[in-house]
């Protein structure tokens, strides 16, 4: 029995839009990782990233994750690097659906212009869809662990939620 959904991708794939769609057409909660986890350590990612660095914040990421284990009716969006860390998929896959929301390198910085006032330090870099190609490079064979795909360049984030919520139907 599916009675979570864990939506995986990069940055700007759509997880903090898509989620709260699909939670409320499931009447379900949604959870953010980064929302999360900034509440919890009172900083912005960014700040955790620069102060503290990168392992710090997938420590947070882990912790967050272990806490979340037993949550159930939920969507849970973690960030875009969560599936560099696969004990932490595998630990919440039982009772999900994982699904990968695939964007193109150059969505995501069509999305980032939109989004002026969201810090990425990842994009913040002379050469950022090098950068962007790179990293996807690197997490494509994570993300393909994810139980299904669904491509988000020129979707509405509303269609996109119908469609995540009709695999549940299957």
């Amino acid at each position: 029995m599916i009675d979570r959904i864990v939506l995986v991708g990069f940055m700007c794939s759509g997880k903090s839009t898509v989620g709260p769609l699909l939670a409320g057409r499931l009447g379900w909660d949604f959870i953010d990782f980064d929302e999360s986890i900034e509440r919890d350590a009172n900083q912005s990612i960014a700040e955790i990233f620069r102060i503290h660095g990168e392992s710090h914040f997938r420590d947070l990421e882990a912790d967050l994750t272990e806490r979340l284990d037993g949550v159930r009716c939920a969507v849970l969006a973690p960030g875009g690097g969560w599936v560099s860390q696969p004990e932490l998929v595998e630990l919440l896959r039982p009772g999900s659906l994982i699904v990968w929301l695939r964007v193109r390198p150059e969505t995501v910085l069509a999305r980032n212009r939109g989004q002026p006032d969201v810090l990425r330090p990842l994009l913040a870099v002379d050469r950022p869809l090098e950068t962007v190609r790179s990293i996807l490079a690197e997490r494509t064979p994570l993300y393909r662990r994810a139980d299904r795909v669904v491509d988000t360049d020129d979707r509405e984030p509303a269609a996109i939620a119908d469609r995540i919520a009709g695999m549940l139907d299957r």
